[in-house]
């Protein structure tokens, strides 16, 4: 059965086109993936398929049977709202029936006078039953409790206002809404958005178990892997169908790239023999051949060249030797509001490629920052080997700045690297042309993360300290980091919840939960390993590996150190807090200012696309001066935000 039917769609944003005679269909069971590079359209079908936009032609066909729902990205709740109440509306009439089912149960307990009217009421019950045991009704509140567990809400978020959660809390929340009402098709973008990686796990488990059909759209591979059985590939303006998963997916297309790049080959070398006999022999004696090879050229349906999708190839440059001990983490302690990790002892050793995995919140960039002394310990040592030359990566570019161009946010002090060597480091980060020219705050959050990247390439860093580095980037540019990280010969940490990036390049795991932690030798895969096996839950040395110490190296210097001494205590938490720099806000409110400040550049950029305004010079400048002034407050409203989640 065909769930969704989407014919010849187009869609124009001012002399740019979007989509052009796009074409899909979904039938039932199909679990489906749209991807495809940054910019090809993917949101804007989406919103085309659920009615949110309209589109320039084409039609879009739903069924007349079955329900459709989708994901919606900025939910309204009415002020008596809750957590719970959100969720359980979701199932319909089930809750209703199971209540109404209740107090007929109970009026049927009581002693009846009126046969006539017990008999009413014993039909009306026996027809209730029917309906809630056809529905599973009596398991309604469990269903519930399920779905908000596995989405990070635990049951005392049950009476919490919706309109006081988070923006990311909210899409959590319609999403656990959207998995209650059981529709016949979802539509889900970026679902996976805000979940850590044990939401993301329960939300792969259920998706792939899901009877009904889907199509969403995601940049995380693993979870792709996981849920997909259908793949659909958006490019230039086309989708092309493919069968199976991300991974399937991937070995498909180069199939199908070679099969195409050789039929292309072979009928243009086909076409240029034909053309250089005609215009040899047109006039000759041999002009009658001539002509049938001219008509045989016009018959050719030519073979169109292999649609492929260019993506540059990361590269970091060969790294200098650094010490045989990179890192050494001696007792590290850190707490907030809660304590984050506690005695944590581990070692880095060169070349070695560390992932540090753990909940939202868990402390993963907190660590970092002490490591590069950035954020004080409460207790332990830090120290850090000799020879280093540290890149670090910070998920909220704080270290750029936006008001540069490209082109200068890549020098460094320490080489003298002239325009075309600054070009050629960008290029190598698909940054060319007029764009390593633009300011910062101008280009999207991919572009502006490949930047970043290209510092620490143009730094020449042997130690790489990524936090989040694939925020923004597509599927494409995802692969040529993971190729960079590979091929670089330095050391690596990083913080991630891409687990095909880690199962690729990591050959260590730290995985902080519950202020514990865990020491993995291997990859993600390795991990889930020790995990099923009971043995990744807490500080037990490097699982995997000898327990003893490893040796110490010399010229080792310390980074940060403060080690109580044996009669003191730990310190208490409340007085380790570092000073704010902002005022007191709640968080959630921080979320929403950022999402509308978001909103509002986005509605910028699409004004100065059009080309009534392009052509306007005045209102050019003020949506420049506008934008200038919301990007700045934007990076305020990042740090504030971190430091509300650290000290609130």
């Amino acid at each position: 059965m065909v769930l969704l039917s989407a014919s010849r769609i187009s869609k124009r944003y001012g002399d740019r086109e979007i989509l052009s005679e796009t074409s899909l269909e979904i039938r039932s069971g199909d679990h489906v993936a749209l991807v495809g590079p940054n910019g090809v359209g993917k949101t804007t079908l989406l919103k085309i398929l659920t009615g949110q936009l309209s589109s320039d032609s084409g039609s879009v066909e739903m069924p007349t049977r079955g329900s459709v729902g989708y994901l919606e990205q900025h939910p309204e709740f009415a002020p008596e709202d809750t957590v719970w109440s959100v969720a359980s509306a979701a199932i319909g009439d089930v809750a209703r029936m199971a209540s109404e089912a209740e107090q007929i149960a109970a009026e049927l307990a009581k002693e009846e006078s009126d046969s006539q009217r017990h008999e009413q009421l014993l039909e009306q019950y026996d027809r209730l039953q029917a309906k809630l045991h056809q529905q599973d009704a009596y398991n309604w509140e469990h269903r519930v409790e399920r779905v908000l567990q596995g989405l990070g809400f635990s049951p005392d978020w049950n009476d919490r206002p919706a309109q006081k959660l988070s923006g990311g809390q909210q899409n959590r929340l319609m999403l656990a809404s959207l998995l209650l009402q059981q529709p016949d098709l979802m539509i889900l973008d970026e679902p996976n958005n805000h979940l850590d990686i044990e939401s993301t796990e329960w939300l792969e488990e259920t998706l792939n178990a899901w009877p009904g059909a889907f199509l969403l759209v995601s940049h995380d591979r693993f979870f792709l892997d996981q849920t997909a059985n259908v793949v659909l590939e958006l490019v230039d303006s086309r989708i092309d169908r493919f069968k199976g998963n991300y991974s399937a997916y991937v070995h498909q297309k180069a199939e199908r790239l070679e099969v195409q790049r050789r039929t292309h080959e072979r009928q243009q070398e086909e076409i240029a023999k034909l053309e250089e006999f005609v215009r040899k022999h047109h006039y000759g004696q041999k002009s009658t051949q001539a002509k049938d090879r001219s008509k045989k050229l016009d018959r050719i349906e030519l073979v169109e060249r292999p649609r492929e999708i260019h993506t540059p190839r990361f590269r970091f440059p060969p790294a200098t030797r650094t010490g045989d001990i990179v890192v050494r983490a001696t007792g590290l302690a850190k707490a907030f509001d809660r304590p984050l990790f506690d005695k944590l002892n581990f070692q880095i050793e060169r070349g070695e490629r560390w992932a540090i995995l753990g909940s939202n919140g868990s402390g993963k960039s907190t660590l970092l920052k002490c490591l590069l002394g950035e954020c004080p310990l409460d207790q332990g040592k830090v120290e850090l080997g000799v020879n280093l030359r540290i890149g670090y990566f910070d998920q909220l570019l704080s270290k750029l700045d936006h008001d540069i161009s490209a082109a200068e946010a890549i020098r460094v002090p320490h080489r003298d690297l002239d325009d075309r060597a600054r070009r050629d480091i960008l290029g190598a980060f698909g940054l060319s042309g007029e764009i390593v020219l633009k300011p910062l705050r101008q280009l999207s959050g991919g572009e502006r993360n490949r930047v970043m990247l290209a510092l620490l390439s143009a730094m020449e860093a042997n130690v790489l300290i990524l936090d989040e580095p694939t925020n923004h980037l597509d599927l494409w540019s995802r692969h040529a980091l993971e190729e960079a990280i590979a091929g670089f010969d330095g050391t690596v940490i990083l913080v991630t919840h891409d687990r095909y990036l880690v199962n690729a390049v990591a050959d260590h795991l730290l995985v902080l939960r519950s202020g514990t932690a865990s020491k993995i030798v291997g990859n993600y895969d390795t991990y889930k390993h020790w995990l099923k096996e009971g043995l990744a839950i807490a500080d037990r040395g490097a699982v995997g590996q000898s327990a003893k110490d490893k040796s110490t190296a010399s010229g080792v210097k310390p980074l940060s150190e403060n080690v109580a001494s044996n009669n003191s205590s730990r310190p208490d938490s409340a007085n380790t807090k570092r000073r704010r720099k902002y005022p007191y806000r709640k968080v959630s409110q921080i979320e929403d200012e950022i999402t509308t400040v978001e909103t509002r550049i986005e509605e910028i950029h699409q004004e100065m696309m059009q080309p009534e305004v392009l052509r306007d010079g005045r209102r050019i400048k003020q949506l420049q001066e506008e934008l200038a002034t919301l990007e700045a407050k934007l990076l305020q409203l990042y740090e504030h935000y971190e430091e509300a989640c650290e000290l609130n």
